[in-house]
């Protein structure tokens, strides 16, 4: 906290992404010490819960552009990435020195850091934190859900009802009996972990520190993925986009996977090597791959995955739920009180990796 926040015991927060007038009250009444800088008017209007970016038709006259980056450029901190743009975030970072504190919607939003290419100097003076943690409870159920899919060998009962085909019978996997690896133990790899432990599953948990999780059998460091892949029923991945989880799962995991097994990806798209899993599904090592992001996304038309029938195909929306904004809100104002106290702020970007 700088001099200037110490003394007014007051933090003045531009308003940068769409902000209900509900969670808008709630902020102010959950930690008063908020100035808020808001203008309706100015922010893009939300076609769903948690679309900080808007509308992509809605435009700024350039008198309200104006307007917009004068009240980012008058405050300590941001709430949200303006307009969900690196470029106008290195534009407010550099045009505001009073500027503290960035809050990025989402949960991944180090990756929006790294693309705005700001110095040394400028991270060591803003703190940009993130939305992670939110979404544990959703993408728990959804990757459930994929888990759930592949025991119950979901492609063969879509091509049979599609077919009309009543086939003999045969006995479905069971998830209690299964053995699943959830890459990643942050927030949502937590919730991920308990939810298929409450199932019944043995969980393996991945980890580049010794940690010890509820509901997680044992803890293994992410390079040794591929030596437990031959155990494998099911892979969940919850890991961010980094320059060390980068195809991650790539060729060597899949060639070492127990033929047949699930892969669930609910973290970032890049942790998976597409064309490798591609292979790994025309060979059999993956029975069912349920993706909720992608390498590139919107996934491109030309893409194998939109038409292998051993695919699900979720267009990266298995996090939204009605009640993020609130939860976001909420996060929001206890970071506020934190830094008001003088506090470490949560779900801090690591701004050498980025997560």
């Amino acid at each position: 906290m700088n001099d200037r926040i110490r003394e007014s015991g007051r933090l003045r927060v531009a308003v940068a992404a769409p902000l209900s007038d509900e969670n808008r009250a709630r902020l102010q009444e959950s930690e008063p010490r908020i100035d808020l800088v808001v203008d309706p008017s100015l922010l893009p209007p939300m076609r769903w819960p948690a679309d900080f970016a808007g509308d992509p038709a809605w435009r700024r006259t350039p008198a309200q552009q104006r307007a917009y980056e004068e009240a980012l450029d008058s405050a300590d901190a941001l709430y949200g990435i303006p307009d969900v743009d690196p470029k106008a975030l290195t534009r407010a970072v550099r045009a505001n020195p009073r500027l503290r504190w960035v809050h990025t919607m989402a949960a991944g939003g180090g990756g929006q850091v790294k693309a705005a290419g700001l110095s040394d100097e400028e991270l060591d003076r803003v703190v940009f934190t993130t939305s992670a943690g939110v979404h544990g409870r959703p993408l728990a159920e959804f990757a459930v859900f994929g888990v759930l899919a592949g025991a119950k060998d979901l492609p063969r009962l879509t091509r049979q009802q599609r077919d009309r085909e009543w086939s003999g019978r045969w006995p479905m996997g069971q998830v209690n009996q299964q053995t699943v690896l959830v890459l990643g133990l942050g927030g949502i790899g937590r919730v991920v972990a308990a939810a298929l432990h409450a199932l019944g599953a043995k969980v393996i948990g991945t980890s580049r520190r010794d940690v010890t999780v509820p509901g997680v059998s044992a803890v293994i460091h992410p390079d040794r993925i591929v030596v437990a892949a031959p155990l494998l029923d099911a892979v969940v991945n919850t890991l961010p986009g980094t320059a060390t989880t980068e195809h991650l799962l790539g060729k060597r995991f899949f060639d070492a996977l127990r033929p047949g097994a699930t892969l669930v990806n609910v973290g970032r798209g890049t942790v998976v090597d597409e064309s490798a899993l591609v292979d790994a599904l025309d060979a059999g090592r993956v029975g069912l791959a349920v993706l909720d992001v992608f390498e590139t996304e919107p996934l491109p038309a030309h893409s194998p995955l939109w038409d292998h029938d051993r695919v699900l195909v979720s267009p990266h929306t298995a996090a939204l739920d009605p009640g993020e904004d609130r939860r976001i809100a909420e996060l929001f104002a206890a970071n506020a009180t934190r830094l008001l106290d003088g506090h470490d702020l949560l779900n801090r970007v690591n701004t050498v990796e980025f997560y």
